[in-house]
């Protein structure tokens, strides 16, 4: 029997559980991925201070995003493809979310539709959008989105141009995967995740095929997600998506103080400090490095979340410390997707939270929100003096 202990164990029984080109999907960044080990190593650089006599009782690790009660600041970022490391894994991974009391964000990219998800949770959850080329496609889905009755509009800012991402290509990552024979044999080695696939009608991205025009199968489905991710969205199209959506909006994939002053200034409820996992711009700063300049540069005018790295609680309690209002994780909830379905995202959520709790009790802090830079070390230079 496998004792999971932290987020780096179930990693390792999703790798076992789940077919190679899905893990990698998880598992990768572009080019040399030299932005997506950063994202994890610069946490690393961070110290903690412990504090001792201390009262450490009544803790809480309770917190608000946008207004929205959470058991910690902690939201469950859009992932495409997730219900491809576990059959049905969106509605599974919303489910484990609503338990929690966390939000659950679907990517527009999703095996799992809107109305899937809707159908099979009953707190509402927010909406992730890719901004496509085809315009009224896109009206549908944030339509769609607001029938389902989601509570935020997550609009993803930094994905115009598809980041190449070698893994993807030298597996030919797919949505259902190509038969092929060395796919054929992957698969048959992972029975579990075999079984669970011929268990479910949900192979394909069930947000766009039968709601894209000209989109019916397979073939078509590649081309057009090849084609459709729009070059030219700029800020008048964000601005137009935002009165359009007329609710909580969030923009993600902001890297730049003058960005992020820009999407305060838009009027956002919240920017998710992020380089997409390290998934698009090989080469730029980690999310954490770049946090505490972002978090200057908006002065309050919004909150302010990190996304991209977080592999434990403490990461979690760092990010705080550095200035961020609350968090998003990805990689760390796929894990124990991969790893059990549901019970795997309820156990990665489970040990974030005890790590959580148990670091800032050692830190000498009861509530979340009293955390800050007095709980840290940090090494000198590691916001750089970048020119």
């Amino acid at each position: 029997m496998t004792v999971i202990t932290c987020i780096d164990d179930l990693k390792r029984l999703h790798k076992r559980r789940v077919p190679k080109m899905f893990f990698d999907y998880c598992e990768s960044g572009s080019y040399t991925e030299q932005t997506f080990r950063d994202n994890v190593s610069d946490f690393h650089q961070i110290r903690l201070r412990q504090k001792v006599a201390v009262d450490m009782s009544n803790r809480s690790t309770a917190g608000t995003m946008i207004g929205q009660a959470v058991t910690m600041p902690v939201a469950l970022a859009p992932v495409g493809f997730t219900g491809m490391q576990s059959a049905d894994g969106e509605i599974k991974a919303a489910r484990a979310a609503e338990k929690f009391g966390l939000p659950f964000t679907l990517s527009t990219m999703s095996i799992c539709s809107i109305e899937d998800v809707a159908e099979h949770t009953t707190a509402p959850f927010w909406f992730q959008l890719y901004v496509m080329q085809d315009h009224d496609f896109v009206d549908r889905l944030i339509q769609r989105a607001q029938a389902a009755r989601c509570s935020a509009l997550v609009l993803t800012l930094d994905l115009q141009i598809l980041g190449q991402r070698h893994k993807d290509l030298k597996n030919g990552l797919s949505a259902p995967p190509r038969l092929t024979l060395p796919n054929i044999l992957d698969m048959c080695r992972r029975p579990r995740w075999a079984m669970g696939m011929l268990g479910t009608k949900r192979h394909t991205f069930r947000n766009i095929v039968g709601h894209a025009k000209g989109v019916g199968d397979l073939s078509s489905l590649s081309s057009w997600t090849n084609e459709q991710f729009d070059p030219q969205l700029d800020w008048a199209k964000v601005a137009r998506i935002r009165d359009q959506w007329g609710g909580k909006f969030i923009l993600k994939g902001i890297l730049d103080e003058e960005d992020a002053k820009r999407a305060a200034e838009f009027g956002a409820d919240a920017i998710i400090v992020s380089n997409h996992g390290g998934r698009q711009l090989d080469g730029a700063l980690s999310s954490i490095r770049m946090l505490p300049r972002i978090v200057d540069a908006v002065a309050g005018r919004c909150e302010v979340w990190l996304d991209s790295g977080i592999r434990s609680g403490q990461d979690i309690l760092k990010a705080l410390a550095m200035g961020a209002n609350a968090t998003m994780i990805g990689r760390s909830y796929i894990y124990g997707l991969g790893a059990m379905g549901e019970a795997g995202v309820t156990a990665a959520l489970s040990i974030l939270r005890k790590e959580l709790d148990v670091t800032m009790a050692l830190c000498g802090e009861r509530v979340v929100k009293n955390l800050g830079r007095h709980n840290l070390l940090v090494p000198k230079g590691f916001e750089g003096d970048w020119a």
